[in-house]
């Protein structure tokens, strides 16, 4: 019974802090600043973008070759790109200081 409290706390903490990614990124996207933030945002957002089709590409393949339909699970792939996003986001920031 421990065992899987923890893991429930463990689990809700976990969707919550990716809820709470979610949310910022697309704060982040629309917050206004100037040309180092945009051009910052800009190469975020483009990593972001190539290893999100890069996905959906591999995605695809797998299900033509296993002969069998897709099965996407949007929060996962949101999750997903928010988490690169950030990722991304916080290299540029090391590395054009902001």
């Amino acid at each position: 019974m421990r065992t899987t409290t923890l893991f429930l706390i463990v689990f809700g903490i976990f969707l919550i802090a990716l809820i709470f990614i979610d949310f910022m990124m697309i704060v982040s996207l629309l917050k206004t600043g100037d040309e180092r933030r945009k051009l910052m945002v800009w190469k975020a957002s483009f990593f972001t973008l190539l290893i999100t089709v890069l996905g959906l590409v591999l995605d695809v393949i797998t299900a033509v070759l296993q002969a069998e339909a897709m099965r996407n699970n949007p929060f996962i792939e949101l999750s997903v790109i928010a988490m690169t996003y950030f990722l991304t986001l916080l290299y540029y920031k090391k590395r054009y200081g902001g």
